[in-house]
């Protein structure tokens, strides 16, 4: 089994920046790929940026140029870069990771911006 950990969200005052940290552990294949989502109260789940493990990068056009992923110095760690938050970030955000025979994924963290 792939375990999928988010870590990183809190409170941050309109304007402010957050970054947040996707571990995955267990029983990886060595090529996977990582995905973000969120889900903002009383809406559906949103997808935001995606990491292929060879290294590309796709943004949802929402997010595009406020937030990037990346991954660690570790190959099991990516991170959420998130600028510019402003109220309408406030959401749960939550990775996964895909892989060919399915992914998995995490319990997510939540994130509130103030204003």
């Amino acid at each position: 089994q792939v375990q999928v950990v988010e870590s990183g969200g809190g409170l941050v005052q309109s304007g402010g920046s957050l970054k947040l940290s996707c571990e995955v552990s267990g029983r990886t294949l060595s090529a996977y790929d990582i995905g973000w989502y969120r889900q903002a109260p009383g809406k559906e789940r949103e997808y935001l940026a995606r990491l292929w493990d060879n290294g590309l990068t796709q943004y949802e056009d929402a997010v595009n140029g406020q937030f990037t992923i990346f991954r660690g110095t570790t190959k099991n760690v990516v991170y959420l870069q998130m600028n510019n938050l402003r109220p309408k970030d406030t959401a749960v955000y939550c990775c996964e990771y895909i892989s060919g025979p399915g992914g998995s994924w995490g319990r997510g963290t939540p994130v509130t911006v103030s204003s």
